[in-house]
């Protein structure tokens, strides 16, 4: 097997198992009815004219299993921070003390809880889309390399490779989709 055909092969198995950390990272801010400091993760707060994540200005913890507490370390961080987690639509109203912010997660309903289980699967088809696309270009790669003198056999055993790595990856973005909706829709 040529190096170029090897090197397409890791590079699509990496660029898919990048795709599927992403799921699992994107899977991990949908809220299962506990309290979780990572549901904060991707929220931006402005930070003297730069946006910046919550967790670089602030503490996050989960005070317990229905209770998010954030510790700015700068007073004068609490209303930008209590802005963007009311612009972020989670679905919960933080309250401020005038030092700390807790965020009190209310239970979900079955309506609420359903919402969330389409957004995971809709999180769940942006990987799928991603690694198809993934596929779809290491089987162009492997089209030029053939052109460019690749045997048609290898080009064949190459794509079949390529295919299975696809349906692995498939295979557990389903995985990852079903725990979530057992982990939303469980009370």
């Amino acid at each position: 097997m040529s190096d170029d055909l090897l090197l397409v092969l890791e590079d699509t198995q990496d660029l898919m198992q990048k795709a599927l950390n992403h799921l699992e990272t994107e899977l991990t801010k949908i809220r299962a009815g506990k309290a979780n400091p990572q549901m904060l993760e991707g929220l931006t707060v402005d930070y003297y004219g730069n946006p910046t994540t919550i967790n670089q200005v602030a503490n996050v913890s989960a005070m317990d299993a229905r209770t998010l507490t954030i510790q700015p370390w700068e007073k004068n961080m609490l209303q930008p921070i209590e802005r963007s987690i009311i612009n972020a639509n989670l679905g919960v109203t933080p309250q401020n003390d005038g030092n700390i912010i807790r965020l009190f997660m209310p239970p979900l309903t079955e309506e609420r809880r359903r919402e969330f289980v389409k957004r995971a699967n809709g999180e769940g088809e942006h990987s799928k889309v991603a690694i198809r696309n993934i596929r779809r270009e290491a089987i162009e790669e492997i089209k030029k390399l053939q052109k460019e003198g690749l045997s048609e056999d290898e080009a064949k055993d190459a794509e079949k490779k390529i295919q299975d790595t696809t349906d692995k990856h498939i295979a557990l973005v389903e995985k990852h989709l079903a725990s979530k909706e057992k982990e939303i829709m469980s009370v």
